[in-house]
């Protein structure tokens, strides 16, 4: 039985900002930040003493997602810029596309969980506006399975801890249950 879900209709940024923060700040040294155009991932370096997990414009969805990829991340790739993933931006090829969703599924699986843990909407992203139009609903379905998987197995160890921040906050029922999660319609339960 699900527990009633605390209604929030506005989701501000500045929120997540706090959570992470005092979650990760001290811990981890690492804050996030809300950016300008493009996310960015910047490891302390002699201009900043501190990690940082950098989203665009003051987007939530895009903190969300940006964490999602720090919380993948390893210990060792966390010392490198946007740890050191390769990146192709919008307009790749088919063959690009489908090594972008590889790459992409545990951390949208990340990013969905949060999603629910914040009573947010989720929605997956193939990200090539431009590009080859790749098998959405099978990459959903990939994303979906991930999470599966992650609920069975434990989510990484920062995920859960975020996910535990967020439902705390949002006053969503936690743990996780699969039920709340559905490959159809991908939008919190």
């Amino acid at each position: 039985m699900l527990h009633p879900i605390k209604s929030h209709n506005h989701h501000n940024y500045q929120d997540l900002i706090n959570l992470f923060n005092a979650r990760f700040g001290h811990s981890h040294n690492t804050l996030l930040v809300k950016g300008t155009d493009e996310p960015l991932y910047s490891p302390a370096n002699e201009s900043c003493r501190y990690h940082q997990v950098i989203f665009a414009h003051g987007y939530y969805a895009s903190a969300l997602h940006e964490i999602s990829h720090w919380c993948i991340a390893g210990k060792e790739r966390r010392l490198l810029e946007d740890f050191g993933y390769w990146y192709q931006s919008d307009g790749r090829n088919e063959q690009e596309q489908k090594a972008f969703e590889q790459v992409e599924i545990k951390p949208q699986a990340v990013e969905w969980a949060l999603c629910i843990a914040a009573n947010k909407t989720f929605n997956v992203s193939s990200d090539n506006l431009n590009g080859f139009q790749a098998d959405v609903q099978g990459f959903k379905q990939s994303v979906y399975q991930q999470v599966l998987i992650y609920l069975e197995k434990g989510f990484p160890p920062q995920a859960q801890s975020f996910i535990k921040s967020l439902s705390d906050f949002y006053q969503t029922p936690f743990p996780l249950t699969a039920e709340r999660f559905t490959v159809e319609n991908p939008c919190y339960v």
